[in-house]
């Protein structure tokens, strides 16, 4: 053995091949932390002075290569500066200098993900070989950063400007056969004959077979375009690019400057391009939002992972009440995923339904490529529609999704109960009602609960997965563990109206109503939410959502919290839904809806709505965008403020992950709390007490206050 480290080892192979492998000790992956960096250059120093190396394999002893870097590691080095931030970049790049410069060639065997630094390492390897169940890519862009350790030098020299700037900007993961046609790689192999191949190629090259040489070549020179090739490659990229990412996500644009910056530049040269590129995207606001948020995912993947552990038993078999499009949705989601489910109705129709729906979706994946006809059949057969209970005495979880009323859920839920195990977990897919109110109808309270889905189901990640004041810790293990299976996030929150994320959206909607009443265009409003970050202005969600859903929806928050979600006035929610304009669904709202191209709704501008909203609203008139977003925001912030303190989500970074998850918050503000933390509580106070006129939606909380006065902050200062 050459080298023993903690993160990597070096040993001595047959004819004089090294191979460098990486195995992170303690941990399922391989990442680029502090000491697998500093074990890197210390693994160099032994093979640049050892006897008899004729070549160097680059291995992986884990079920991947090398994920990128260690992120945990990012925010003690981004909030030291510039400084700082160049020390991170400087020694592994260094390291991969050294490694580039061997004086024998080096070849990557690649084995599972190559992402980031892992790629990055890759590509300075004199070639590649890659497993055919292997990813490669520069997902940097997701973080609001670029690459930072050669990816935007190596990869257009390699692949050519055009791909490298698609590859980067998007940030997307490469199959074999795409990485293998663009040239990223050099060959393609099953992974059982990864290391026979990779060590044969390595072999060509050290018998003189590949001139390694001329390839290291072409990757520490300029890149051969003229001026004009120059300009119309970049001008009509970033032009893309920027289209592509918005205003909001600086990071793609940057990444292609940094190749149009490098291009007529040796390897060092433009390395000191990137670095300064990547320095600029590490200090935006941006950036840090977006690393906070991939350390919140991975603080809720913990936690639902800790929940899964204490599950006492592997759901196999599950059951959906009620067909139609969301228990198609929810039946499609778990059978895809591989758990059998009964899909139960009392209509044939309602069957039919959600039989379409499921056929649909699985329609569309096969008419892509994601998956093969065969496949789409086996899903099918796992959905088991029927009229009756038979067999419901076999099933694990049951999932009740009827209509969103509490006498019909009441008896459905205490039909079932008599029809299941007394082990079996009743879930109720219910957006506003009360689990305690639900569970009155049942004997074993301790076996339900609620799991909160967000429609459409195959598309949005989130399930909440909510307590009763008697649901047991091994029924919400259950559910955990059957939301996980199903691919969602799953966060558990407390009961009550609206749970998490309905309480918050709907303080959100009452702003909106306020000043639409107040005089200001729905329009307006719109322009200014989406321009702040959302996917749709509130109108627009409304349509979306549907406004008969709202109605209901918003009823049952202010039974539930008058004193703030009551009102006193006709919403313009209330005029559109007694008009019969219920959005999307119907084609009217508070837009007109009417098919594009694809069939899918394109909303079109109406005088309808506003001609209703005569003699409810205020003479229109044009607000200031800083007002709009004030009086939008303060009353879901102060609202997510409440959830905390009394306990209905558990830390800050569940509930910003359930925003961004549930309804589209802008990520490039990381969610409410980090977005609270970026403008500090003093601003959001004075933010607040200017619109306090308007109610106690926007009064602060104690605790709030209390935090600005002693300067604490909801992420602890980080």
């Amino acid at each position: 053995m050459l080298f023993n480290g903690k993160a990597l080892n070096a040993q001595m192979l047959d004819n004089g091949i090294v191979e460098l492998r990486f195995d992170l000790e303690g941990e399922s992956v391989n990442k680029f932390s502090r000491l697998t960096v500093a074990e890197f250059s210390e693994a160099l120093d032994v093979i640049e002075s050892a006897d008899g190396v004729k070549g160097v394999l680059l291995t992986s002893g884990k079920s991947v290569f090398i994920v990128g870097a260690d992120i945990t590691e990012f925010g003690g080095a981004f909030s030291a500066g510039p400084e700082g931030i160049a020390e991170l970049m400087n020694k592994n790049n260094a390291n991969i200098n050294r490694l580039e410069d061997l004086p024998v060639p080096t070849v990557a065997a690649i084995n599972g993900y190559a992402l980031g630094g892992g790629f990055e390492v890759c590509l300075g390897c004199d070639y590649r070989v890659m497993g055919d169940q292997a990813k490669v890519g520069l997902p940097e862009v997701k973080l609001g950063l670029i690459p930072g350790w050669g990816g935007t030098v190596r990869l257009p020299r390699l692949v050519g400007v055009d791909v490298a700037a698609e590859w980067i900007a998007a940030g997307k993961e490469q199959k074999p056969e795409a990485a293998l046609a663009a040239h990223a790689v050099d060959a393609v192999v099953p992974n059982e004959q990864l290391q026979e191949a990779a060590v044969k190629l390595l072999s060509r090259a050290i018998d003189g077979e590949l001139d390694y040489r001329a390839v290291r070549a072409v990757k520490k020179s300029p890149i051969p375009l003229n001026d004009t090739e120059a300009l119309m490659a970049f001008f009509t990229t970033k032009t893309f690019v920027g289209g592509q990412a918005g205003r909001n996500y600086p990071s793609p644009v940057k990444a292609v400057e940094s190749m149009e910056q490098g291009y007529k530049l040796n390897r060092e040269e433009a390395l000191g391009i990137e670095q300064q590129k990547f320095i600029e995207c590490a200090q935006t606001g941006t950036a840090k939002s977006l690393v906070g948020l991939f350390l919140n995912d991975q603080a809720v993947g913990k936690v639902a992972k800790s929940w899964e552990k204490k599950a006492d038993k592997v759901v196999e078999r599950t059951a959906v009440l009620g067909a139609g499009i969301m228990g198609g949705g929810i039946a499609y989601q778990s059978a895809y995923k591989g758990t059998p489910i009964k899909m139960k109705d009392i209509d044939q129709k309602g069957i039919d339904l959600g039989l379409e729906e499921a056929n649909k979706l699985l329609s569309k994946l096969v008419d892509r490529g994601r998956l093969t006809p065969l496949k789409m059949g086996e899903v099918l057969n796992r959905i088991e529609p029927t009229l009756s209970y038979d067999g419901f005495d076999d099933v694990d979880v049951v999932v009740e999704a009827v209509v969103e009323n509490p006498k019909v859920k009441h008896a459905v839920l205490s039909e079932v109960e008599g029809k299941i195990s007394e082990d079996t977990v009743i879930a109720s897919n219910t957006s506003t009602i009360s689990i305690d109110h639900l569970a009155q109808a049942l004997k074993r309270p301790q076996n339900f609960l609620g799991m909160h889905f967000f429609n459409p189901v195959h598309k949005m990640p989130l399930v909440e997965v909510i307590r009763g004041e008697q649901t047991s810790d091994s029924a919400i293990a259950r559910v955990v563990a059957y939301a996980k299976k199903m691919g969602k996030k799953a966060i558990v929150v407390g009961d009550c109206p609206g749970f998490l994320v309905n309480r918050v959206l709907f303080p959100y909607f009452a702003g909106f109503a306020m000043l639409v009443r107040d005089g200001a265009d729905f329009q307006q409003i719109d322009k200014v939410m989406e321009r702040w970050g959302w996917p749709m202005g509130p109108a627009y969600l409304m349509d979306v959502v549907g406004i008969d859903t709202g109605v209901h929806a918003e009823k049952v928050m202010a039974e539930g919290f008058p004193e703030r979600m009551g009102k006193t006035f006709t919403a313009a929610s209330d005029v559109m839904y007694e008009a019969g304009r219920y959005g999307q669904k119907n084609r009217k709202g508070f837009y007109n809806y009417e098919d594009d191209k694809k069939g899918r709704p394109k909303k079109v501008v109406t005088e309808e709505s506003y001609d209703l909203l005569k003699g409810h609203v205020a003479e229109r008139r044009e607000f200031d965008p800083e007002e709009i977003i004030a009086r939008m925001m303060v009353p879901m912030a102060t609202e997510l403020a409440r959830c905390l303190e009394e306990g209905i989500v558990g830390s800050p970074a569940e509930a910003d992950m359930a925003l961004i998850y549930g309804i589209g918050f802008p990520p490039f503000r990381g969610g409410i709390f980090a977005w609270l933390d970026s403008i500090g509580l003093d601003e959001f106070l004075r933010m607040a007490d200017k619109y306090a006129e308007l109610g106690e939606l926007y009064r602060p909380t104690e605790r709030m206050r209390e935090m600005a006065a002693s300067g604490k902050t909801y992420y602890g200062n980080k």
